[in-house]
C-alpha cells in the first residue's frame, strides 16, 4: 500500500476592496439587486445561500467573489491564490457598484490585501513575532508560558496610509491537522471626503484601477522586508 504524503501548504493571499459610505444600508444587498442592476453578470451562480444577520449581509458566488455589506460599508473580497491576477473580478464589480450607485455619500476606500504564511514548526507563527520582530528581554519571562503577541504598524505613504496588522494564525487542514501560520493583514486607506459628485466617483474608480500597485507594494513589504526572501509566483494553496 502506498504511503500518502501530506500536502505542502502554500501561502494564502486574498484581496478586499471596502467602500465606506454614509448611511449605507446592508439590507439592500441581495443576489437579485446585484444582477438586476448589472453590478454582476446575470449568469453568475451562488456558491451558497446568502447570509443575513443583524451585522449585515453576505453574497458568495461560485467564481470565488464574496460581497459583504455592513452598516456604512460594502466589501468585495476575492482569494488570489491559484488565479491569474488579470482574471480577478473584485475590482470590476466594485467599479460597477460605484457606476450604478453614483449618488451615495462615499467617504473612503481601502484596498485590503492579506497574506497567510504557514510554518512547519508547531508554534512558528507565534515564535516569528516574539523572536524575529520583538527584542528579547525579561518581559518574556512572566507567567507560565511565553506571551502571545500581535503587532499594529502604520506607514505613511505618498498617497495614503498603510496600516498593517500581524497576528499568529492556525490553519485547519482537511485531514483535521492544524498548521501554525502568521497573518499579515493590510489596509491602504484613501479618503475622498474633499470631493463631490463626478470627481468623487472618478477618484474612487482611479484608486480601484490601481489596486495592483498596492498589492505589489504590500507583497514587497511582507516577503522582502519581513520574511526576507524573494517574491513568490502566484500558486495554488496545495501542491
Amino acid at each position: 500500500m502506498e504511503t500518502q504524503t501530506a500536502p505542502i501548504v502554500k501561502n494564502i493571499e486574498e484581496l478586499t476592496i471596502t467602500i465606506a459610505a454614509r448611511n449605507l444600508n446592508p439590507s439592500m444587498l441581495s443576489p437579485d439587486f446585484l444582477k438586476h442592476t448589472g453590478i454582476v453578470p446575470g449568469e453568475w451562480e451562488l456558491a451558497r445561500e446568502p447570509v443575513s444577520n443583524p451585522r449585515g449581509r453576505q453574497v458568495n458566488f461560485k467564481n470565488g467573489l464574496n460581497v459583504i455589506a455592513q452598516p456604512g460599508s460594502i466589501s468585495f473580497v476575492e482569494a488570489i491564490s491559484n488565479k491569474d491576477l488579470e482574471k480577478l473580478e473584485f475590482a470590476k464589480v466594485a467599479t460597477q457598484y460605484l457606476q450604478k450607485l453614483p449618488n451615495a455619500e462615499y467617504q473612503a476606500l481601502s484596498i485590503g490585501p492579506k497574506i497567510i504564511v504557514p510554518f512547519e514548526e508547531e508554534d512558528g507563527g507565534k515564535n516569528f513575532i516574539s523572536d524575529k520582530l520583538l527584542a528579547g528581554g525579561p518581559w518574556k519571562q512572566f507567567g507560565k508560558n511565553p506571551p502571545q503577541a500581535a503587532l499594529n504598524l502604520f506607514y505613511q505613504l505618498e498617497k495614503c496610509q498603510l496600516s498593517l496588522n500581524i497576528n499568529p494564525a492556525r490553519l485547519q487542514q482537511p485531514n483535521q491537522t492544524v498548521i501554525s501560520a502568521i497573518l499579515f493583514a493590510g489596509n491602504f486607506t484613501y479618503s475622498v471626503n474633499n470631493l463631490t459628485g463626478t470627481d468623487r466617483i472618478n477618484k474612487l474608480s482611479e484608486i480601484i484601477n490601481n489596486w495592483s500597485k498596492d498589492l505589489t507594494s504590500f507583497r514587497e513589504l511582507i516577503y522582502e522586508k519581513f520574511l526576507q526572501k524573494g517574491l513568490p509566483q502566484q500558486e495554488s494553496l496545495f501542491q
